[in-house]
């Protein structure tokens, strides 16, 4: 899997050019219509262009979901619909953008990144919101609503998102894909934790594996979650009047999050590059470990060896000789030598033990 997926239009294309991708399934693409105000709430599923184009004519606040991939006649369709700039519908379709802030003619873009785990393994969608005067426009291309829970809260009455303005309904958008992160760094934490637990117990080719991908990961969370701090900061600096001054107070809590996810995601960073640091010193002192035994083992066998040597030696026959070896002709010669054997082993570990070399 490519560490930072992209698609691109062939070199030349003219900008705003629409281009179907091979990978889009038109067939599961789903809109969602949700039209609300202080007095009422409708929400419509698989809903058609027509009604949803029809709605944002109301006085109400009207939130287009569109959940999946879309084709470029489709995009055509919701652009021409909705009056959205052909650059920011072009992003859309080339998913694989860098968090960003766009102002177009009467209309704000903005791209954030949501991460998740699918089959254990890290994900990273490219969520794109249109925002007009009165109504909004959201591209998810995630397998599930991760909105669930934005339109739980509108079903209230008295919930502030729903007395509130459409710049708040902005907020809770961008504070659900920020705070998601949070769920993600805590999985990278205890993995971190299992990781190091597993190199300090006994360092394999596994784990030096789950190191590695750790890194990836962090590497691909720190490239999609960096640039959405600065997305925050620029809506705080908003001097075209999109953001209202009570929704401000809110999306400074959410650039603290940002801050806190951006600490994390740097300690995490800092740990998972020393995990190699301690896979290395943790290998190293193993090997440590097994040559001081096998070091032990010769240098004991070293003395024998030379024991067994001299005794090997074919001078027991020169009965002659006053330089012959009396002890190969002992009763008690071959038990004196074992005698001798053992005392050189316990004196040397003994030795070795004051030494403090095992």
């Amino acid at each position: 899997m490519a560490l930072f997926p992209k698609r691109y239009h062939p070199p030349g294309t003219p900008p705003g050019t629409l281009r179907s991708h091979a990978d889009v399934v038109p067939a599961t693409v789903e809109i969602t219509l949700v039209d609300y105000s202080s007095a009422g709430l409708s929400v419509t599923r698989n809903a058609d262009v027509p009604a949803c184009k029809a709605s944002i004519k109301q006085d109400s606040i009207t939130w287009v979901q569109v959940q999946g991939r879309p084709t470029a006649e489709l995009m055509h369709t919701l652009g021409d619909a909705f009056d959205l700039h052909p650059l920011a519908l072009e992003d859309v379709l080339n998913a694989g953008q860098r968090p960003k802030l766009e102002p177009y003619d009467g209309q704000l873009f903005l791209v954030m990144h949501l991460p998740g785990f699918e089959d254990g393994r890290i994900t990273l969608h490219q969520i794109s919101v249109f925002m007009l005067r009165n109504y909004l426009v959201t591209f998810c291309p995630c397998p599930r609503d991760p909105f669930a829970s934005i339109v739980k809260r509108l079903e209230a009455a008295g919930t502030r998102v729903r007395q509130q303005g459409i710049d708040y309904l902005l907020y809770s958008i961008i504070d659900l894909v920020i705070d998601q992160s949070f769920p993600v760094l805590e999985h990278f934490g205890v993995q971190i934790e299992t990781i190091e637990e597993a190199i300090v117990a006994g360092p394999d080719r596994d784990v030096l594996d789950h190191v590695h991908q750790v890194k990836r990961n962090m590497i691909l969370l720190r490239r999609s979650l960096w640039p959405q701090r600065e997305v925050v900061s620029q809506l705080l600096r908003d001097v075209d009047g999109w953001i209202s001054e009570p929704t401000l107070i809110y999306l400074r809590d959410c650039y603290d999050h940002t801050v806190q996810i951006m600490d994390l995601v740097e300690s995490y960073r800092d740990m998972s590059a020393s995990l190699l640091d301690i896979y290395m010193s943790s290998a190293s002192m193993r090997l440590n470990d097994v040559m001081r035994v096998l070091t032990v083992i010769a240098t004991i066998f070293i003395p024998l060896t030379f024991i067994t040597g001299i005794y090997g030696m074919n001078f027991g026959d020169n009965a002659a000789s006053p330089w012959a070896m009396p002890e190969l002709h002992w009763y008690y010669g071959y038990p004196m030598v074992w005698l001798l054997f053992i005392g050189v082993v316990a004196g040397m570990l003994y030795w070795f033990r004051r030494k403090r070399w095992i």
